[in-house]
């Protein structure tokens, strides 16, 4: 899958004609991510089936209780402010995630809801993407589940797409050297363009207020 930064006009005409009832903006995202009027139709009309079987406007914590289990563990937490470009941040807590005891579907559930909520958060007329940073202090490789890295490339790449604007991968350490290694290939190469490695608070700054983060993120914890 191709993900230009441009769309065509026509094409985006052709394509609003069979989706009247999504927004531009919407439209738009599956055109960019997709290239085709066919093939962006199709990847919509995927997208909206699974949107009614995984039943994703009924996923929050009253109603599910192994979200609100999830967001107790403060491994995913969407945070109260937004990056410099306006953008709702979404923080991953790597150090809080055991492969050996997690749930697999329990965790993709709490993180479409996250993924929502942090979208309803977007005001598309101005910026209609969102920040994901990855909390690495204390990684081990205990906390390396690649079978869920796979599930949510897959969520923003065919369920959100062009959701994504920055990946911010804070404090990793050597050990994940040989991690990102295999990650890296499961991304295309537009995606991994927004992957971008920090390491201290003045790089951090380029993206976001480092005040507005829960953490201390460059001190030990």
């Amino acid at each position: 899958m191709g993900n230009p930064t441009e769309y065509n006009a026509h094409d985006l005409s052709k394509l609003k004609e069979r989706c009247d009832y999504m927004t531009d903006p919407s439209i738009i995202r599956f055109l960019k991510a997709f290239k085709t009027v066919d093939d962006s139709f199709a990847a919509i009309l995927k997208c909206n089936k699974w949107r009614k079987e995984y039943g994703v406007e009924a996923i929050n914590p009253a109603a599910c209780p192994e979200v609100q289990s999830e967001l107790n563990t403060k491994k995913v937490e969407l945070l109260k402010h937004r990056d410099r470009h306006g953008r709702p941040m979404i923080m991953l807590r790597v150090r809080n995630h055991k492969v050996a005891e997690r749930n697999t579907e329990d965790l993709t559930k709490c993180m479409v809801y996250i993924l929502e909520t942090a979208c309803k958060k977007c005001n598309e007329d101005v910026i209609d993407n969102v920040c994901v940073l990855f909390d690495m202090r204390k990684f081990s490789l205990a906390s390396m589940d690649y079978e869920f890295v796979k599930t949510l490339i897959w969520l923003l790449s065919t369920r959100y797409p062009e959701r994504l604007g920055v990946c911010l991968v804070i404090n990793s350490p050597v050990v994940f050297q040989g991690c990102w290694a295999i990650i890296r290939p499961m991304m295309s190469d537009f995606t991994a363009q927004k992957v971008v490695f920090i390491n201290d608070e003045m790089a951090l700054a380029n993206y976001l207020c480092p005040d507005a983060l829960p953490d201390n993120l460059f001190e030990e914890l």
